[in-house]
């Protein structure tokens, strides 16, 4: 799929609901949620106006909304791992060469901090900002920045983000809360015993059989032809 610069209007609008969205970023493989330094490659570009955030009453008209059945599909990673720690979507395929090039970084190294949260994580599956926050004893703007970091070490992702219902009348206006939880945790799976002994569903992994540079070439080479106006220079930041 590539995107066509000369239009006027960019892509074509293409995410109107849920079940859209989802299929833009299995087509696409890896995507921005929002507007950056490569033009129209963004869940936001693509997004109807009518149906982005910016004077929308109805949020469950609104891929801010929409992000969470996406997440709960199973299938789809998303989290703050490209352009510095600003929020992404990709396929667990994906995901898997942008981790396998990330952890190979030394400037991706855990710090104790962090390594206390991952610890948390292998004994409870799951943490949000509030377990962070008593965990380690920071703030909130602090436990954010922790979890931003482990994710664009490609070694946390949202698990799960559950919307807040509020007032007696249980009104529902965009205020959601995610929770965090390992990749390996989320799409890892062992193909399960089925009749007769044959395996019912296939076994899932994030590992690949290749390099950390080789996964770094093959995202850029992915977002090239996604994107082929776009210079190698800008694709390599917003990966690194």
């Amino acid at each position: 799929m590539s995107f066509d610069r000369k239009k006027e209007s960019g892509l074509p609008s293409s995410v109107v609901s849920a079940e859209t969205m989802l299929g833009v970023i299995e087509t696409l493989g890896i995507v921005p949620f929002f507007e950056n330094p490569i033009p129209r490659y963004s869940i936001e570009e693509m997004t109807a106006r009518e149906n982005w955030f910016d004077g929308q009453e109805n949020l469950s008209l609104t891929p801010w909304d929409w992000k969470i059945p996406v997440i709960q599909s199973g299938d789809i990673a998303y989290g703050k791992f490209l352009w510095g720690g600003k929020a992404a979507f990709a396929t667990v395929e994906w995901y898997a060469e942008l981790m396998n090039w990330r952890r190979s970084l030394p400037k991706y190294q855990p710090l104790p901090e962090q390594q206390q949260i991952l610890d948390y994580l292998e004994e409870h599956g799951a943490i949000g900002i509030k377990e962070i926050r008593g965990l380690l004893g920071v703030k909130k703007s602090a436990a954010d920045a922790l979890i931003t970091r482990l994710q664009m070490q490609c070694r946390v992702v949202t698990g799960d983000i559950t919307r807040v219902y509020r007032g007696p009348d249980l009104h529902y206006n965009g205020w959601q809360v995610s929770s965090f939880c390992t990749p390996e945790s989320l799409f890892c799976t062992e193909a399960l015993p089925g009749p007769g002994g044959f395996p019912f569903g296939e076994a899932r992994t994030l590992e690949v059989d290749h390099s950390p540079a080789e996964s770094l070439d093959r995202l850029v080479t992915h977002i090239r032809e996604l994107v082929p106006d776009t210079a190698d220079r800008l694709i390599l930041k917003m990966l690194q």
